[in-house]
């Protein structure tokens, strides 16, 4: 029997879940940023500056955003001075981003398409890796994490931000009736397209937990690992070092 990957609650042969993800993201690509507002009430913002206030981004420090695809992680860390690299496997969300940080007058940012599982850089290339919201929808996490390990220095730090499933009692309950029911609809409302926004939703859903996850970092090689839930664990934020 082939192997399978989740995509969405449905499971599909593993060599067909990277064409079927990047033409989820190809259709969003224009509306990423703007379905992001309306999704998370523009909370998104505040994970992400709370995201990077824990990478501690340094002048001079190459950093890798793997699927940075529109820019809004590696536009804050490029603030402080980093030397970052965008990559996303996508080509659209890659365009979207280019397009966003001329008009921010931006300039030093690299792209790089790159799949998460292959990537194409040295060994030790890097002083910390990024990846917000984006390793959910790679068909094999565990490659991604050992590629992340591969490529960065000694002494280097993985951070991950990723929706997770909320421990608070009864907030649970009003969320998964929210992002079923209403997100699809904000899907077709802004972007006219309720299928994509629906797996977004339920990948989030088949994403290991919180505790499962941090395994899976260690299992990679990373060390001194940890877990900031944040609201609960709807979003969480993952960390370890390669030492």
């Amino acid at each position: 029997m082939s192997e399978t990957a989740s995509f969405g609650y449905r499971d599909v042969d593993a060599t067909q879940k990277q064409d079927m993800v990047g033409a989820v993201f190809s259709n969003v690509a224009a509306k990423y940023d703007l379905m992001n507002d309306a999704m998370s009430m523009g909370a998104h913002r505040l994970w992400k500056d709370q995201f990077v206030k824990r990478v501690k981004p340094r002048a001079g420090e190459t950093i890798l955003d793997m699927a940075g695809g529109t820019g809004d992680i590696a536009f804050r860390m490029h603030r402080h001075g980093a030397h970052v690299t965008v990559s996303d496997i996508n080509p659209q969300m890659l365009a979207v981003g280019m397009e966003r940080a001329q008009k921010k007058g931006l300039d030093g940012l690299i792209w790089s398409e790159q799949n998460a599982e292959e990537l194409t850089f040295p060994d030790r290339s890097f002083d910390a890796y990024t990846i917000a919201f984006g390793i959910r929808n790679v068909t094999h996490i565990d490659k991604a994490l050992v590629e992340a390990y591969r490529a960065l220095k000694f002494g280097g730090r993985f951070f991950c931000l990723e929706f997770s499933t909320t421990t608070w009692p009864g907030f649970s309950d009003v969320y998964d009736a929210y992002s079923h029911k209403v997100v699809p609809q904000l899907g077709k409302l802004f972007a006219n397209d309720a299928d994509s926004y629906r797996y977004l939703i339920e990948s989030i859903r088949r994403f290991p937990t919180m505790p499962r996850f941090e395994a899976m970092i260690r299992e990679a090689g990373f060390v001194n690992t940890k877990v900031e839930p944040i609201m609960g664990g709807l979003v969480a934020i993952h960390s370890g070092w390669k030492i």
